[in-house]
């Protein structure tokens, strides 16, 4: 008897449980058009297997393709021959979001771009509230699924991004990477992540106070450069100063406030969850009291 009437109110609290979530949009689906960047040089297979990785059915998304010719419009001169190569094999879904909603992004089988390498470019790029995959077959460099991020979001908003946005976003990501082989990717993002919210500043300082202001950011993580770094940095600072600067600094705070936002709705489910658990806990306690005796 007390299991029977006990699973009966587990059940209805669940429902209602569900309800209040459902109703406050917890379980919203994020309405957005979709796209697939697939590499040009995948054979049948292996695409086959990227699509079953994304989720979806060949057809069921609108393809488009990236040729190792378009990903060296934006990468030649900036990354070695090696980590270009001559086939274009990581692939990309994309689905944008709500406004607000940020980035949500994941890797599979990409060796030197990380998620972070990705966003930031993205967020340099103009690229906002989206939902990305990227994928490879095999382990590869992930070079080409930027140039996939960019034409795929092209062709869903049917507007062009900024080109030297782009081609700053680039830079940056192969600026992070080269760093990021020598200190680690998270202090490379953070540093370039830091070095972005002043650019308001440093577009009026000459090229020695610039120097001075990333070894000053590289102190205060604790970070070692060598002077080639430093001008690296020098390089893209003043790259990234050729942007909108004010736009640029409000997408990062946008993201910022997104992931805080996302932390804060994590703890309040967590809290929830656990008043839940002990609100079953002392129900259990009430009816064992009421009937007494053993299980039935």
């Amino acid at each position: 008897m007390k299991k029977i009437l006990s699973k009966t109110i587990s059940a209805f609290l669940a429902f209602i449980m569900c309800t209040m979530l459902i109703s406050s949009g917890a379980f919203a689906l994020d309405a957005g058009e979709k796209r697939v960047a697939m590499g040009a040089d995948l054979p049948q297979s292996e695409r086959n297997a990227i699509y079953s990785r994304f989720g979806i059915n060949y057809g069921d998304v609108k393809e488009i393709q990236v040729t190792n010719k378009e990903e060296r419009e934006y990468l030649e001169g900036l990354v070695s021959e090696s980590k270009i190569g001559n086939v274009a094999l990581s692939c990309v879904y994309i689905e944008t979001l709500e406004e607000g909603k940020g980035i949500d992004l994941s890797v599979h089988n990409i060796k030197w771009c990380t998620e972070d390498m990705y966003k930031n470019a993205m967020i340099t790029a103009g690229i906002t509230d989206a939902r990305v995959m990227v994928d490879a077959p095999h382990p590869v460099t992930g070079t080409a699924a930027l140039t996939g991020m960019y034409k795929a979001y092209e062709d869903i908003t049917g507007k062009k991004l900024d080109e030297n946005a782009k081609q700053v976003g680039t830079e940056e990501l192969v600026v992070t990477g080269e760093l990021a082989d020598y200190i680690g990717s998270e202090d490379a993002t953070k540093l370039i992540t830091e070095l972005k919210k002043i650019l308001d500043v440093t577009k009026d300082m000459t090229d020695d106070e610039v120097r001075s202001e990333i070894r000053k950011l590289a102190k205060e993580y604790n970070i070692e450069l060598t002077d080639l770094q430093v001008d690296k940095l020098l390089e893209l600072c003043r790259s990234l100063e050729g942007l909108n600067v004010d736009e640029l600094r409000q997408r990062i705070n946008d993201l910022a406030n997104t992931v805080k936002k996302a932390s804060t709705i994590g703890e309040a489910i967590s809290k929830f969850a656990e008043s839940v658990k002990n609100f079953f806990v002392s129900i259990g306690e009430f009816f064992s009291k009421l009937f007494g005796g053993g299980d039935d």
